[in-house]
């Protein structure tokens, strides 16, 4: 069984695999797919036959939208790219496959950046839209990330980090009325919050489709909204790190950051309830917990023990947002939940927009073996589903509304990278994880895979198995170690590290270029190989799920 994996990865024909491409722009994705290494084989193989289905798809959602350049799409019955999503996080994680789409991408928001300094909330074949600013991931964080991983050219850097500084002021200047610092939403559609309860009562978009204007008649805006303030935030943290790639100061984006994370805890924060709530113009919470909370978080808000709280109370808790497919977009136990996954929904079902976010909270707080409790359920519904769907049935995995939509595509290959991949990270580390996906719902299976990458000219492969993982590097046996480990190597090879991705933790050897290590680890704990012996480095312990 082991070896034939291995060899089935070996022999895989990627593009007969990929299947018929749909249009003739299509080669070259293929070409530039083809170039990443990018290969999966499972022992199942219509685990095998998915993610070659999301690889195909994948390319269905890249095609021209405000001009002939292509561009990523969100895809299902969205035609265009949204700002709050495609635009950022979904092109963040794309850049590993596809890095000539994520750099156009990026780079159509600026191009089409209105003289204001106004980003458009959307490029569609109709042109740029400006009605509202829906923003949610921070898209500082996601240029960042790409320029590192792929070394590019200052020139590129310098000219998106003049275009995000020109936002900055824009929302400066319009969406502070209140004076407070923090960022206000003047309609439903400024965070992408369709049909949730957040904001009942509260027209979709601005006043005159205007996104300077607030609706004066409306008895409760503007609101301070967390999401967008956390944002904003990160947004200037991570334009500070630009400023100073660049040989700029960066004391001033230092300064507005530590300002708009203030007002974010002074005008949103409930300390009994630690939860974020938007505040009304009148200065009253609007008690609704919703996936807001998650999004504060994957901004890099908050100290290691308030994300452990956070754990604790609300995401991995089965009475809030912690589903048997999480997670939910509001609690559960919240009397306005709707589970209707039919729809454009975030007043109760699961949505891959907050799924897609929710590995850079997790990983930023060392809760990796958390993540893996919604990894693991995430997959085994995409598994069995018949299509990539934006939203999911909380309690049964079931697919909901629309297909071919880009963001649970990417969530896919994302996630299979996470927990059984090589995944290559900004800063020279590359990831290899011994963790099988598995089903959530019946009988117990084993599913084990093997996965490929080429980085920097070295053809890297993984081979997982019950009892652990293999690396091949050029396709020599480089390391083997045992499941329920993270190990982290350099781009050459060198090994960095280890981390455990299991609640029972891992004792065992890792043998790596001839050498038996040993290894004890508890859950989130993790080693660093330094002059030839281990580092320890403890972790932030396990967050058990929760009940009430």
């Amino acid at each position: 069984m082991t070896s034939s994996i291995l060899d089935t990865l070996r022999n895989q024909q990627t593009a007969s695999l990929i299947g018929p491409l749909a249009k003739p722009a299509d080669e070259a994705l293929l070409d530039e797919w083809l170039a990443s290494g990018v290969a999966f084989a499972s022992s199942n193989q219509h685990l095998t036959d998915r993610y070659y289905q999301a690889v195909r798809e994948l390319f269905d959602c890249i095609a021209p939208a405000a001009d002939d350049t292509p561009i990523l799409h969100e895809g299902g019955i969205y035609h265009g790219c949204w700002l709050e999503s495609t635009g950022t996080i979904n092109a963040e994680i794309l850049t590993r496959f596809l890095p000539s789409i994520t750099t156009a991408t990026f780079s159509a928001f600026a191009k089409y950046q209105r003289a204001d300094g106004l980003f458009p909330y959307k490029l569609t074949p109709q042109g740029a839209g400006f009605s509202q600013i829906q923003l949610v991931s921070p898209l500082a964080r996601s240029v960042w990330n790409h320029y590192r991983l792929n070394g590019l050219e200052k020139t590129w850097l310098d000219s998106m980090f003049s275009a995000m500084a020109r936002y900055d002021t824009w929302l400066a200047t319009y969406r502070d009325t209140l004076g407070t610092g923090a960022v206000e939403a003047f309609s439903t559609y400024d965070t992408g919050h369709d049909l949730s309860s957040r904001f009942w009562h509260v027209p979709d978009s601005p006043f005159g489709n205007d996104p300077t204007r607030c609706d004066p008649d409306n008895p409760i805006l503007p609101f301070i909204a967390p999401d967008l303030t956390a944002n904003i935030a990160c947004q200037r943290d991570y334009l500070g790190r630009m400023a100073l790639a660049l040989g700029q100061d960066n004391r001033a984006w230092n300064t507005k950051a530590d300002a708009s994370r203030a007002a974010l805890f002074a005008q949103c924060f409930d300390d009994e309830d630690q939860f974020f709530y938007d505040r009304d113009r009148h200065g009253r919470p609007v008690r609704v917990q919703s996936d807001v909370l998650l999004r504060v978080l994957a901004c890099e808000i908050g100290t290691s023990g308030q994300f452990r709280t956070a754990l604790e109370r609300y995401l991995l808790n089965t009475a809030k947002f912690f589903a048997k497919f999480p997670l939910t977009s509001i609690a559960l136990d919240d009397p306005r939940f709707d589970p209707n996954f039919a729809q454009n929904s975030w007043a109760g079902p699961s949505n891959f927009l907050t799924l897609i976010r929710t590995p850079h909270a997790f990983e930023h707080h060392g809760h990796h073996t958390e993540l893996t409790w919604i990894m693991q359920p995430t997959l085994a519904a995409l598994f069995e589903a018949d299509r990539f769907p934006q939203t999911l049935n909380p309690f049964t995995g079931a697919a909901g509304f629309t297909e071919k939509y880009s963001p649970s595509i990417l969530t896919m290959l994302d996630f299979i990278e996470r927990l059984s991949g090589i995944l290559p990270r900004p800063d020279g580390a590359v990831w290899f994880t011994s963790v099988l996906p598995k089903p959530v719902l019946h009988r117990h299976e084993t599913w084990e895979t093997a996965y490929a990458r080429t980085i920097g000219g070295v053809r890297f492969e993984l081979l997982n198995t019950q009892d652990g993982g293999e690396i091949y590097r050029n396709g020599q046996l480089l390391c083997r170690f045992p499941a329920g480990v993270r190990v982290e190597l350099d781009r050459s090879g060198d090994l960095r590290g280890a981390t455990a991705l299991t609640a029972r933790g891992v004792e065992g050897i890792l043998w790596y270029a001839g050498q038996n290590i040993d290894l004890a680890l508890s859950a989130n704990a993790s080693l660093k190989w330094r002059e030839n012996q281990w580092t320890e480095d403890p972790g932030p312990g396990l967050v058990l799920p929760q009940y009430q």
